[in-house]
């Protein structure tokens, strides 16, 4: 067995570089002059208006504070809430108070645990179908006819 011989492989001859290339310089275009002002206008003076120190006062409550919202179920327009040692029955006209929130509305029917009931007594939670949208914290009042 006769042992095969690898032919070599001769290098390739090396290459001239490319030459570089000088960076071409950019000629900026001369900046604008701004344009000439002119004379300003002759103000006025005027009296300034004596301010107001009062601050906003927040208006009186519309009656009787009895409660405060826990929760608004949304799709079902429905507000949770929390009595605070009153009474609330079917018929009393109430009103809720809050940042957003300013409607009056008569008591239709009162829920607690899914029972209708006729009245609600202190430290209650119970349901309340409400005519707008309300949100927690806000204040519930009894108001007297």
């Amino acid at each position: 067995m006769a042992a095969s011989k690898k032919a070599k492989r001769k290098k390739a001859p090396a290459r001239k570089s490319a030459p570089r290339r000088k960076a071409v310089k950019t000629v900026r275009k001369p900046a604008r002059k701004a344009p000439a002002r002119r004379a300003a206008a002759k103000r006025v003076v005027r009296k300034a208006k004596p301010q107001v120190a009062a601050a906003r006062t927040p208006a009186a409550p519309p009656g009787e504070r009895i409660g405060v919202v826990t929760h608004y179920y949304g799709h079902l327009a429905v507000a949770v809430i929390k009595l605070e040692g009153a009474t609330l029955r079917v018929g009393d006209t109430i009103h809720i108070r809050g940042f957003t929130t300013d409607f009056s509305q008569r008591v239709e029917s009162l829920q607690v645990e899914h029972e209708s009931v006729p009245e609600v007594g202190p430290q209650d939670d119970f349901g309340l179908k409400v005519r707008n949208h309300v949100r927690e914290h806000d204040v519930v009042y009894r108001v007297r006819p």
